[in-house]
């Protein structure tokens, strides 16, 4: 294995297929390297690379630039479906895509514990996450207890998160958890979470908490999550509760139903827990993805 663009150029003399792991710029990188010297020149499956709205001066101007350096990579297997943002920003066409399941990153590494009941909702996680929306809900349910991590919010601007309340002004049924960053910490809050909510922007073209809401699932809670992609493209019916993104009304509403309604909490927490057992840990579906992915390629 190997991380850096120019680790990756000096080994292609002995690679058919390079494939880059979730790091834009180095994919980007290596396309520029392979444009100057085209006898190295290597085919490039991109894998998971997350791309975002240009929606600053800055990234509307590196726009062209960013879009000709992707179109040099030959193919991508991505975590979902809805390729519309991919399309009309960067160029990438369905048929340069093979959809890939993701999967729960906490099974087989660490201990959990399963099941629906708990204590307060819970808001989490950092990639284009609308905790604005979080709160203004939280305010129309007052007799409803609710909870968050500490916020880092330099790691929100980082991940075009929108958190702009302030820390001490938050709604009176909101409050902080401690926790110390680790992943066994995240999952003691999860394990004491009756509802996990994770509410994302409107603006997004790529996968926003997919990680998180698939964690939440395998260990049995009621995950309410947005309409949009991976989530509307992904999860089947009643894997988890969606709202339309940035309505505070809509999402205050669903949360009010699932915390008062059992059944459907239950149900839906289960069929979450079954989805994300089956996901992402079958190898022979892995094989198939790389193998049309190289078909692809050589035609």
């Amino acid at each position: 294995m190997v991380r850096t663009s120019w680790e990756f150029f000096r080994k292609s003399r002995q690679a058919d297929l390079v494939i880059v792991n979730c790091d834009v710029s180095l994919a980007m990188k290596l396309a520029a390297l392979y444009l100057i010297f085209p006898f190295w020149r290597r085919p490039i499956l991109g894998h998971d690379l997350v791309l975002r709205k240009p929606l600053t001066l800055r990234a509307r101007l590196g726009l062209p630039l960013k879009r000709f350096l992707l179109s040099r990579i030959d193919h991508f297997s991505l975590h979902f479906r809805i390729l519309d943002g991919y399309r009309k920003y960067f160029g990438i066409r369905p048929e340069r895509v093979s959809y890939l399941p993701s999967k729960p990153n906490i099974r087989y590494r660490y201990e959990y514990k399963v099941g629906p009941d708990g204590e307060y909702i819970l808001c989490f996680g950092r990639s284009e996450r609308d905790y604005d929306t979080f709160f203004e809900a939280m305010t129309k349910l007052a007799d409803l207890p609710a909870v968050i991590p500490p916020p880092n919010l330099p790691a929100f601007r980082k991940h075009a998160a929108r958190f702009t309340w302030d820390v001490n002004r938050l709604p009176p049924n909101v409050r902080m958890v401690e926790d110390d960053g680790s992943v066994q910490s995240l999952i003691r809050i999860i394990e004491k979470a009756k509802v996990v909510v994770l509410p994302t922007l409107a603006s997004r073209i790529a996968p926003s908490g997919i990680g998180t809401y698939l964690n939440a699932m395998l260990m049995g809670k009621c995950v309410i999550a947005s309409h949009g992609v991976a989530t509307t493209d992904v999860l089947l019916e009643g894997e988890a509760l969606l709202t339309p993104p940035e309505d505070p009304d809509a999402l205050a509403e669903m949360i009010r139903r699932v915390w008062e309604d059992k059944e459907l909490r239950e149900r839906t927490a289960e069929a979450g827990r079954k989805y994300s057992e089956a996901c992402g840990g079958e190898p022979e579906l892995r094989q198939r993805v790389l193998d049309r992915a190289l078909e692809k390629l050589r035609r």
